[in-house]
């Protein structure tokens, strides 16, 4: 059973490396759309911030997601890796597709539905938590809307009076503070959310580690509100290995179809992506950095005129996020009850 443990933990690491080269497009898209860095370069640059966001942030959302989704009596192995595969699967189906779906709501819908396959609807804790995180799939993007026009109607009334090039010189230059801003929030949002499922499964098993010895002492973990450092070093380093790799598919569409953007609007998209989810990052609340950024890409994109935002595209993207949730819920009910098949028993690991 420990070797079945530790191996859904190095999935847990596994997924949020997915997460990271998922997502990566939510960091660089719109610092390559505006030519300001080469995609490479851009990919380095978010990648370093990922993981800088380990040294900047606490773990609220780390916390919400361990202990306020799914009753902790009812988390076992097979449950946090039924969620991780439902979430693995749907995010490689919409990363195919180019689809900039939500990557923390795959990891929310599967986790729920892996515990709805196992204990039925009283798995779920009903409150303050879920109905926070549901809120926010329709919040978020509309906060990251409102900030990106927001700002960019500030700033171009603030520079009126300068010259075309000299804007686009100068805002080529505070893209790259923008843009690490939101890989630093993206990388503080998401690796939580890996964290707070691997000290889930950790809480659960943490008989099987009570004796334990030498490396493996480490994943003896009863508090499900104390984060362990090594489970933020893996998370975060997964998340920016991830990134590094890049989404090239998700890029071209959060990038150039929904809107075309010049520096000073990726400039803006950007800042109020970022502040958006760095806010909701302090007070806990697991946020999709994909709905917010392309709700913050469509303010910017509206603030010039209605018609530069490809509305077909956006509403594509709008369909994927409804879906998100219950199509992870349910694949990973589907391979939670394929693991339940196998007649694991949690207590020995024996079939």
């Amino acid at each position: 059973m420990v070797t079945y443990v530790v191996t859904i933990v190095l999935i847990a690491f596994a997924f949020d490396f997915i997460n990271g080269f998922h997502d990566s497009a939510n960091s660089i898209a719109t610092i390559v759309g505006t030519r300001v860095l080469s995609p490479f370069k851009a990919v380095l640059w978010a990648a370093t911030f990922n993981f800088v966001a380990l040294f900047t942030v606490g773990t609220a959302v780390a916390r919400t997601i361990g202990s306020g989704m799914i009753e902790r009596s009812v988390v076992d192995p097979n449950v946090i890796l039924g969620g991780l595969l439902g979430a693995i699967i749907w995010n490689l189906i919409t990363w195919y597709y180019g689809l900039p779906s939500s990557s923390s709501h795959a990891l929310i819908g599967g986790y729920a539905g892996a515990g709805v396959a196992k204990a039925g609807l009283v798995a779920i804790i009903w409150g303050k938590t879920w109905i926070t995180t549901l809120a926010f799939i329709v919040l978020s993007p509309i906060i990251g809307m409102v900030l990106g026009a927001s700002l960019m109607v500030l700033v171009s009334w603030l520079f009126r009076r300068a010259s075309a090039a000299w804007a686009n010189r100068f805002f080529k230059v505070a893209q790259l503070g923008s843009s690490a801003l939101f890989s630093l929030s993206h990388g503080a949002n998401d690796a939580q959310k890996t964290m707070g499922i691997i000290v889930g499964l950790l809480v659960s098993a943490n008989s099987l580690f009570a004796n334990e010895t030498g490396i493996l002492r480490h994943l003896y973990v009863t508090n499900g509100d104390v984060i362990p450092l090594w489970i933020e070093i893996g998370a975060y380093t997964a998340i920016a290995s991830g990134t590094l790799f890049g989404g090239w598919r998700i890029v071209h569409t959060m990038g150039s179809r929904v809107t075309k953007l010049r520096p000073v609007g990726g400039f803006c998209a950007e800042t109020g992506g970022a502040l958006s989810i760095l806010l909701a990052t302090k007070f806990g609340i697991p946020v999709s950095t994909t709905h917010t950024i392309t709700g913050s890409i469509v303010g910017v994109g509206a603030t010039q005129r209605l018609s530069a935002v490809r509305w077909g595209v956006a509403g594509r993207i709008v369909w994927a996020w409804v879906l998100t949730i219950p199509a992870a819920a349910l694949m990973a009910a589907i391979s939670y009850w394929l693991l339940a098949s196998l007649h694991i028993n949690i207590t020995t690991g024996s079939p």
